[in-house]
């Protein structure tokens, strides 16, 4: 399914890939702004020196900020696989949502509608497609514990999670291990870690390590 072509507000907020890198990676954020509009203004405001390639508002309106050959700037530090530089090797996409609340309905379909034409484009992978908090955990949070990656999962458009029963043989001492082959990579303590991969995959989840947490994670 094709979405309609973008409205396009360019940003100033760009530059060029580095290093040759082409995007293959695409980032999820929320605004954790009051509107859309107010995000906009942040993300084409030099002073603030951020952006990102496209914003999606919560009215299911698109809005293209920077082109996808060139480098956003939405990362920020963090890694993803053992790699850095995220800018140039992604690309952002900005939702309209304060944190706080659930994502739109209309948001949501344009989402669904989008990421697959930037991930043929770019021959991007589910396994690419990752949140904000998930490459800098502890500093990020977004899109947050209200954003259904399931249903990301369930159309092909993020890593799919099997609901198998807790695998045997599983221990707390692997939980690192199978956290960076999954992406987990950067380098934060295991609390910090447990936080992430929670936001991802397990946002209801409570307390210390639990098998649960390594299921996620497992094959």
């Amino acid at each position: 399914m094709r979405t309609a072509e973008p409205l396009w507000h360019p940003s100033p907020n760009f530059g060029p890939r580095r290093d040759g890198l082409r995007p293959e990676l695409i980032v999820l954020h929320y605004t954790a702004m009051e509107s859309a509009g107010d995000a906009l203004q942040r993300l084409c405001d030099p002073q603030f020196e951020v952006s990102a390639h496209y914003l999606i508002r919560a009215d299911g309106g698109l809005v293209q900020l920077v082109a996808e050959d060139m480098r956003a700037w939405h990362a920020g530090a963090g890694e993803w696989a053992g790699r850095g530089d995220i800018n140039s090797r992604s690309i952002g996409i900005e939702l309209d949502n304060r944190g706080t609340h659930p994502f739109s309905e209309p948001q949501m379909r344009k989402l669904e509608a989008l990421l697959p034409q930037i991930m043929q484009r770019w021959n991007i992978p589910p396994e690419g497609v990752i949140g904000h908090s998930d490459m800098a955990p502890g500093r990020k949070w977004d899109p947050g514990p209200r954003f259904d990656w399931a249903r990301l999962s369930r159309g092909g458009l993020a890593r799919a999670v099997t609901a198998a029963p807790v695998a045997t043989g599983l221990r707390s001492d692997q939980f690192r291990q199978l956290a960076r082959a999954r992406g987990f990579t950067a380098d934060v303590d295991d609390t910090t870690l447990l936080q992430a991969v929670r936001l991802r995959y397990r946002p209801w989840g409570r307390g210390g390590l639990c098998a649960a947490d390594l299921q996620v994670l497992a094959e």
